[in-house]
């Protein structure tokens, strides 16, 4: 199996390790979550810290699945085209049970959109990638390697660290603190705070193999197959010609046993029915459920796993957590530079709470549906099976993993609408794609455009109308709906007005331009 780090990365002395300063940000924990957190709040121009305790990346595949909405994010930051050209895209899956199909999907049947469904593609990758972008950004964004938070001090304007480093020990004073630490977060554990949730018994095998195949790119899931008699099996495809597989172990499994090589091989070759494979990497584990009671602990903020964990069917993980970032960053960024105060981190707490309750909701059901937990919910679960291999309406009743799809916020930052809309846009919900003309010529997509600020769509122009706070485009002029995507997916008529918060999720909507209205709404937005 492979040990060696893909990526590694030197230790460096920082100044601070000399003469103290005191930072607007910091945020520990290089994974996707803290990455993207720093290089969105670079984009809106904070400084940051980003500190972590290792100094490589790459040793285990770890989150493989990024959705279509964790792709847009990245290609605001600037790596999500080269993550796609590099992944393994694809949108359809199916599910058996033994050797029948009893249920197939497609998550994403319409076209005009930029970017897929999902990606297969192993996390040392979207960290590289993400790494490689934030050291575009030297005068913003400081990654500090080899330092190890060792103490916190949670105090009322800021945060104080202490950590340690392999030239010693020093402290480090911070505005805010982001911790994107992970499962086990030390800084979570340093403040006393207690995740709760559900544990689940049974254990579960993933392994990573290298093998040529001509199986297609997409996600198979069976429930009890012939080769692993009386459990389930998830087989998905990454790049360099690696395959995921998960085979469910059952409560007795013993963990240590289970990880040797002597054990897992012989597993994949009765699936594989061969052995022309090498083993990359191997874990076992656990699923669980939890999630602290609250993310914002006076100037300590939680994000990603350290904030919340779900059961990694349904790819909730890593794709919640980057969401989490360009939340909280846009917020983030308004109270440092003054324009909005920190009370508006209390709806990044509400946003993603109440997000991070839906993750939990849908992976506990997969779970339950994968694991039934008693022999009556294994009657049923085996019931919806059978019936859903005959009858189309049984079928969605199949859980193999409720894939992540993005939260549609139900939030005091957005303004009512008034009336009714039709179309997919939704309020509260990131903005639908579209393909897009700019008014030179040149295509592109709405996801594209928004991002990075508070944005007005408005079909028409408004007269002289100015807006401070926001940027103005104007349908059919700076952008033209050539495929008439943008009407229909957003119940177009003439004037109609649509205030887009810097994070993509639709704020505000209105039948008229009213430049009074939306100066409230993005007001309101802010928190102010």
């Amino acid at each position: 199996m492979r040990n060696a780090p893909r990526f590694q990365f030197a230790y460096r002395r920082s100044p601070d390790q000399d003469a103290p300063a005191r930072h607007p940000v910091v945020i520990v924990g290089a994974g996707p979550v803290g990455l993207s957190a720093a290089i969105d709040l670079a984009q809106a121009g904070i400084k940051v810290v980003l500190l972590d305790d290792a100094d490589r990346i790459g040793e285990g595949s770890r989150a493989i699945c990024f959705s279509k909405r964790t792709l847009e994010i990245f290609d605001r930051l600037g790596v999500g085209e080269a993550l796609v050209e590099k992944g393994v895209t694809w949108q359809r899956g199916r599910v058996f049970r033994g050797e029948s199909e009893v249920y197939d999907f497609d998550l994403l049947p319409e076209g005009g959109h930029k970017m897929p469904a999902f990606i297969n593609i192993q996390q040392f990758y979207v960290e590289a990638a993400l790494v490689e972008r934030a050291r575009q950004m030297p005068d913003l964004i400081d990654i500090r390697w080899k330092n190890r938070v060792t103490g916190l001090r949670n105090e009322v304007d800021g945060a104080t660290l202490t950590i340690d480093t392999p030239d010693g020990p020093y402290d480090l004073a911070a505005d805010w603190l982001i911790a994107c630490d992970g499962a086990r977060s030390p800084l979570r554990a340093m403040l006393g705070l207690d995740f709760a949730g559900e544990v689940f018994d049974d254990r579960f095998l993933i392994a990573d193999v290298k093998m040529t195949a001509a199986f297609p790119t997409e996600r198979w899931f069976w429930f009890q197959p012939p080769f692993h008699s009386g459990q389930s099996a998830l087989l998905h495809k990454q790049p360099d010609d690696v395959w995921r597989i998960d085979l469910q172990l059952g409560r007795d499994a013993d963990a240590e046993r289970e990880r040797q090589p002597s054990q897992v091989i012989p597993r994949i070759e009765r699936m594989l029915g061969h052995s022309n494979f090498t083993l990359e990497w191997v874990s076992v584990y656990r699923f669980q459920c939890l999630r602290l009671a609250r993310f914002v602990h006076g100037r300590v903020i939680f994000a990603g796993d350290a904030a919340h964990q779900v059961s990694p069917f349904g790819a909730r993980g890593a794709n919640s957590g980057v969401q989490d970032a360009e939340n909280l960053a846009w917020k983030l960024a308004l109270i440092v530079t003054g324009e909005a105060e920190p009370e508006l981190l209390d709806s990044y707490d509400a946003e993603r709470g109440a997000a991070a309750d839906e993750n939990i909701m849908n992976s506990t059901r997969s779970t339950d549906f994968i694991a039934p937990p008693s022999p009556g919910e294994r009657h049923l679960r085996d019931a919806v099976l059978a019936l859903a291999a005959e009858t189309a309406f049984a079928k969605r009743f199949v859980n193999s993993g409720r894939l992540s799809l993005p939260s549609t916020y139900d939030t005091v930052l957005s303004t009512p609408d008034d009336g009714e809309w039709a179309g997919t846009a939704r309020l509260g919900a990131p903005l639908p794609d579209v393909p897009l003309a700019l008014s030179d010529g040149r295509k592109g997509y709405l996801s594209e455009v928004v991002g990075g600020g508070f944005i007005v769509l408005t079909v028409g122009r408004p007269g002289t109308a100015t807006l401070p706070d926001a940027r103005l485009l104007v349908i059919g002029e700076d952008l033209i709906d050539a495929d008439g995507l943008f009407a229909a997916r957003f119940d177009i008529r003439p004037g109609s007005t649509y205030l887009i918060r810097p994070d993509g999720h639709l704020a505000a909507r209105w039948r008229g331009f009213d430049a009074a209205a939306i100066s409230a709404a993005i007001r309101r937005a802010k928190g102010t």
